[in-house]
């Protein structure tokens, strides 16, 4: 309920702060450690970061020092809730309650959810002290933990077992430093527990990326080995530990949260100079490569995320990256088929175009199936910038498909050739294009003002180079150069079609724009009172 209510309130926030945060491996730590602190789940801050890491926006290495820093902040809330604070668990719940109530779908009803689900936790904690008292004197419960005590490779597993079932480090470690405060089990067991949750708590983010690409599971799986390297070497030198964190900490229940919070810290002063190595060497063991299948299947379209907006939201844009990709893709090769008679190239064009249809289709009925009542109008604008800009590269493509690739294989038929002149014109074109599908899909993933003004400034500037190729195109024909008479049609129509896809890529920026009150209502000049 915690990480929900968070979700819905500041997510798209904190996604934001993340990805501003990842220039150096100080801050990258810092919003690691804050963006978790504040979630309560290092598994959504490891989504978050293998976004990014799958979309490209930052290194391996990089999003490597964002996990540490997320293990050291899920550890920090582990002991800060330790501490007896379960008289806050009813003021929690009655203030969250009521918000939640009276609220209405507002940012207030879904802080009224993280005040119930803290109030919950701390209630939770406080149950299972009075539960587990009686659990001390139970002759079979003694013994299995006696078990346990002298297998610390089982105490591991078991942890490390219990950890995935819950999905949650947090609730583990917490329960285990409940159980170690009642005297149901000792301390060494608690931090044999602890490591366990350590391994445990990878597992789940792991799988979560395990259909993404290489890009994303490096993250996770770097994250992992982290853990299970360091969790050996602490399960190898527990006895001094353990006698170190004796004199340190009394109270064994705030011992196993200290030891918690020791170990990640530990693990991240230890691997976050190697970060960089580490991330090198992981993209040698898993390098990108084409995704296998069917290319017209959404990869990153999560089912389980259609209830959080902001999680959702964030993987129907990864799936919009991924339609801007197939659309490079689809320049590129009508640009070398005009350029070298390439007919396989169209061939590909199509398919392309049929992987962008699908792509877009399948955002739009995933965005339809997202919960209504979690949405707030953040998320509702949001979705509407998704579905404009699918829509938007949908027809861009169609563009090419059905135009472009129609006037390369008019040129094809016809055995006709551009000047060298006219080719370096289309080229000229070509290359702004594409520039500005780069700079499009860069507004609609930061909402920079500046550089959506710079797009649509883009739409003028298209429009005088293709006025500009007008006029040497007419003075080549006046100088009766053979060539440019026999391609007169096809270069203009090539550099109309151009900027007909240019002018979907600008529409980007609209949006944006007009949410920030940038954008006139009309063009036109007012009519003239008429005389007389």
């Amino acid at each position: 309920m915690v990480r929900t209510g968070i979700n819905r309130s500041y997510g798209g926030h904190l996604r934001r702060v993340l990805s501003q945060s990842l220039d150096h491996r100080a801050t990258a730590f810092l919003a690691g450690f804050g963006v978790t602190a504040i979630l309560q789940s290092s598994t959504a801050t490891a989504l978050m970061t293998a976004s990014f890491a799958g979309q490209g926006l930052i290194a391996t290495g990089t999003a490597l020092v964002v996990m540490l820093g997320a293990d050291v902040g899920t550890a920090f809330v582990a002991r800060v809730l330790s501490f007896d604070i379960h008289w806050l668990s009813p003021m929690l719940l009655v203030v969250g309650l009521l918000s939640f109530i009276w609220a209405g779908p507002t940012r207030v009803r879904d802080l009224g959810r993280v005040w119930i689900g803290l109030g919950l936790m701390l209630l939770a904690l406080r149950l299972i002290v009075g539960a587990s008292q009686p659990l001390g004197h139970s002759a079979v419960v003694i013994e299995v933990l006696a078990a346990l005590a002298d297998d610390p490779l089982l105490a591991v597993l078991l942890g490390a077992l219990l950890t995935a079932a819950l999905h949650s480090s947090l609730a583990f470690v917490l329960m285990a430093a409940s159980l170690a405060g009642t005297g149901v089990i000792p301390v060494q067991l608690g931090l044999l527990l602890v490591l366990g949750a350590n391994i445990g708590g990878t597992l789940p983010p792991t799988l979560a990326t395990w259909a993404g690409g290489p890009p994303a599971r490096r993250v996770t799986l770097g994250n992992a080995g982290f853990k299970c390297s360091a969790a050996l070497v602490a399960a190898l030198a527990l006895d001094p530990v353990h006698e170190a964190l004796s004199w340190i900490v009394s109270a064994p229940a705030a011992a196993v949260a200290t030891f918690h919070v020791a170990f990640n810290l530990a693990t991240a002063l230890v691997f976050i100079g190697l970060t960089g190595l580490i991330g090198r060497l992981a993209e040698r063991l898993l390098p990108d490569r084409p995704i296998a299948g069917d290319e017209a299947r959404p990869i990153y379209l999560d089912e389980n995320a259609l209830e959080t907006p902001s999680v959702a939201l964030a993987c129907a844009s990864r799936e919009i990256m991924r339609m801007a990709d197939t659309l490079k893709e689809m320049l590129e090769l009508t640009r070398a088929a005009l350029s070298n008679d390439d007919r396989r190239a169209l061939v590909r064009v199509g398919e392309l175009d049929d992987v962008l249809d699908n792509l877009n289709e399948a955002v739009k009925l995933y965005l339809t199936r997202l919960s209504r009542e979690a949405q707030q109008d953040k998320d509702s604008r949001r979705g509407s910038e998704i579905l404009l800009f699918a829509t938007n590269l949908e027809h861009a493509g169609d563009i090419i498909d059905k135009s472009l690739a129609d006037i390369v294989r008019r040129k094809l038929k016809h055995k006709l050739h551009f000047s060298d002149q006219g080719m370096a014109e289309i080229n000229a074109v070509y290359d702004r294009v594409e520039e500005n599908l780069t700079l499009a899909t860069s507004v609609f993933l930061t909402a920079d003002i500046p550089a959506a003004r710079r797009l649509v400034s883009e739409k003028a500037e298209l429009r005088r180079l293709e006025l500009e190729a007008g006029r040497n195109h007419l003075e080549r024909l006046s100088e009766r150069l053979a060539e440019s008479i026999q391609t007169s049609a096809l270069h203009m129509d090539v550099v109309r079609d151009l900027r007909h896809i240019n002018s979907h890529l600008v529409s980007a920026a609209y949006p944006l724009l007009d949410a920030a009150g940038l954008l006139r209502d009309t063009r036109l000049r007012k009519a003239r009172p008429a005389i007389g």
